[in-house]
């Protein structure tokens, strides 16, 4: 990171704009404390089609039925879990 002053800049802002376009880091400073970073303009992305992918998705038809769900069982699903409390001391 290169920090120039900015008087410096304004004698050299073409080679100071081409060097952040290269990809060095500059940061101006006045008097010595840093105020800004210069950083390369990145154009925006264009914004994004809403219902681009309507129509192409599917579901089996199974999917929803809760006969087949592997994770409906009676039985605890952990090892050595409680299925009821112990009973409360008189």
């Amino acid at each position: 990171m290169k920090i120039i002053n900015i008087q410096a800049a304004k004698t050299h802002l073409s080679r100071i704009v081409d060097n952040v376009v290269d990809g060095e880091e500059i940061v101006l400073a006045k008097s010595g404390k840093p105020l800004v970073k210069l950083v390369p303009y990145d154009t925006p992305r264009k914004p994004r089609t809403p219902g681009l992918l309507a129509g192409q998705g599917w579901e089996s038809p199974d999917a929803w039925d809760a006969e087949a769900d592997p994770l409906m069982i009676d039985k605890p699903m952990f090892h050595g879990a409680v299925e009821e409390p112990p009973p409360a001391a008189p």
